[in-house]
């Protein structure tokens, strides 16, 4: 099959978060593509938007990065609950763990415990 030349639209945004996260996180293209088990032209393909993905391919990207799969098709520029659901990424896991207690609390009406 012929390389794409053009990138669509949400491979595209989807390139570009992973390159996001994987800058976040300090690491190179080679130490992402080494960590997914992939080759380093592949990753620059995804990243550019000129690739689509499997979701296998986006579970070995995520592990590799250390963050839940979510991340790689959240765009905390385009949608409100995205944002929170990347600030929320970045806390402390205890810090998660209260927040998503306080959300659930708020979400069912009740006190926070």
């Amino acid at each position: 099959m012929p390389r794409r030349t053009e990138p669509k639209p949400l491979c595209l945004k989807v390139g570009a978060r992973i390159r996001e996260l994987r800058e976040e996180r300090g690491m190179s293209l080679q130490d992402l593509a080494e960590a997914g088990a992939m080759s380093k032209g592949h990753l620059s393909s995804i990243e550019q938007g000129l690739a689509a993905i499997t979701i296998e391919t986006v579970e070995r990207i995520t592990r590799a990065l250390g963050a839940p799969s979510l991340c790689v098709v959240t765009f905390p520029a385009d949608d409100e609950l995205d944002r929170i659901a990347d600030l929320a990424r970045k806390l402390p896991k205890g810090e998660r763990r209260k927040l998503r207690k306080e959300l659930e609390a708020r979400a069912t009406h009740e006190p926070p415990r």
